[in-house]
């Protein structure tokens, strides 16, 4: 896993290969047939293995959102960096391209258990799930696209490298409930 994260980071989706990972970890091409029986199941053990990473990262930051006044930031900060230095974002684009949705099963139980943790530390249920299905989704779709065309659109708008994430930060507590609109 940790080559074919390499690798992804490295050269995108098309240096990820079952070809590129053997020789980058020095057995055949064979052998990573047989344990992951084909390009698209390794993709999805990288994906899965993300995802993991990212609900170590969340699960941190949700513990501090209803006792830290940065904590907003903390988890905003969690998420960006699994999609940009984790790599998430590019695999998740590569995937999504790809037409094959299934491989982003593993993300739809992350997903639900960050909403679910949100839900329990905040204290909150029923319509609150909703509001926090929001934020996630906002936090998400921001910090993929951030991992796309982030650095090239903030150039064009002469915004800091932080804007984004501080922004995004910003915001979270009108999704969940803590300031008024």
């Amino acid at each position: 896993m940790a080559s074919a994260r390499r690798l992804l980071l490295a050269g995108g989706p098309d240096a990820m290969t079952l070809s590129a990972v053997a020789a980058d970890i020095g057995v055949t091409h064979a052998n990573l047939i047989h344990h992951f029986g084909s390009a698209a199941g390794l993709q999805s053990a990288l994906m899965g293995s993300m995802v993991a990473d990212l609900n170590q990262a969340l699960t941190t930051a949700v513990a501090r959102l209803r006792t830290d006044e940065g904590a907003p930031l903390e988890l905003v900060n969690a998420v960006f960096d699994a999609f940009l230095e984790g790599g998430a974002g590019r695999l998740a684009a590569w995937i999504a391209m790809s037409g094959d949705l299934s491989h982003l099963e593993p993300v739809r139980e992350a997903v639900q258990d960050l909403v679910h943790a949100i839900g329990e530390k905040m204290g909150e249920g029923g319509h609150a799930r909703e509001r926090i299905g929001s934020a996630v989704l906002f936090i998400a779709l921001t910090a993929f696209g951030e991992s796309l065309i982030g650095d090239p659109l903030r150039n064009m708008l002469d915004q800091p490298e932080n804007a984004t994430r501080s922004v995004v930060a910003s915001l979270l507590p009108y999704f969940v409930g803590k300031a008024e609109v």
